[in-house]
């Protein structure tokens, strides 16, 4: 029923929890295949994947890029796109079944659906950035990359697939989605906290802010990249785009 598409660029300390997330689902049948595509992995990512059985496939590093291909290479229905830092709570995979059985039948109009952001640390400034998430998505109704996103293959090629954008592709794709054809799932995607602990949440927060706000403006994403630094490597590497409010 779905295929599993995760990006990832030396994403050995988070990949293991990412993956194990999805058992559940596997043994239900729900997931049926997991589609890891690398670009360019110089630490233990590609002995963890192997470990795990799932597929390799090797691309030209860049978010965006990578997304592309491992859509392009996944053999079922639905298309779940998830970090490689960013692993679902427990349960999540009977709020992924409802949403495909309710699109299936009519009782949910074609749409595709992301999941509540969660990061995982403690404090003030996290839950303020979970609400800001929160505020975004009923707003505004973008998800970021590590939301995730489950689409169906047709929807998927009805609006043309990821871009190999050098930054802003996941935001790209759901604007083409269209604001009433994106779900929330009731259940968080956890993203790693490691990264975030590395510099100032505040200012990464400003930089995504403007990043977001010029793209709604219409400005052309390679000056946005050219600003604020190409930001379309997967998860794993210091200077990885991510997806704060």
């Amino acid at each position: 029923m779905i295929s599993v598409v995760i990006p990832t660029l030396n994403a050995e300390v988070s990949l293991a929890e990412t993956m194990s997330s999805l058992v559940p689902a596997a043994v239900d049948g729900l997931v049926r295949e997991v589609i890891v595509v690398d670009g360019g992995s110089t630490d233990r990512t590609l002995e963890i994947v192997d470990s795990a059985g799932a597929e390799l496939l090797k691309s030209e590093a860049g978010r965006g890029a990578q997304l592309k291909a491992g859509a392009a290479r996944a053999r079922f229905p639905w298309i779940l796109f998830l970090n490689a830092d960013t692993s679902l709570e427990a349960g999540w995979e009977r709020e992924a079944g409802l949403h495909i059985e309710r699109v299936a039948s009519g009782r949910r109009r074609v749409s595709a659906a992301s999941f509540k952001f969660a990061l995982d640390d403690e404090g003030f400034l996290p839950r303020t950035l979970e609400t800001l998430a929160s505020l975004r998505m009923g707003l505004l109704k973008v998800p970021y990359g590590d939301q995730g996103l489950l689409i169906s293959r047709a929807l998927y090629d009805e609006v043309g697939g990821f871009a190999p954008l050098p930054s802003m592709e996941d935001v790209d794709l759901v604007r083409r989605i269209g604001r009433s054809r994106i779900v929330t799932l009731n259940a968080r995607a956890m993203t790693n906290a490691e990264r975030y602990r590395r510099e100032s949440l505040v200012s990464r927060l400003v930089r995504n802010q403007a990043r977001l706000g010029l793209y709604m403006l219409g400005v052309p994403v390679p000056t946005i990249a050219n600003l604020f630094g190409r930001r379309s490597e997967p998860e794993g590497e210091p200077i990885a785009h991510r997806g704060l409010p």
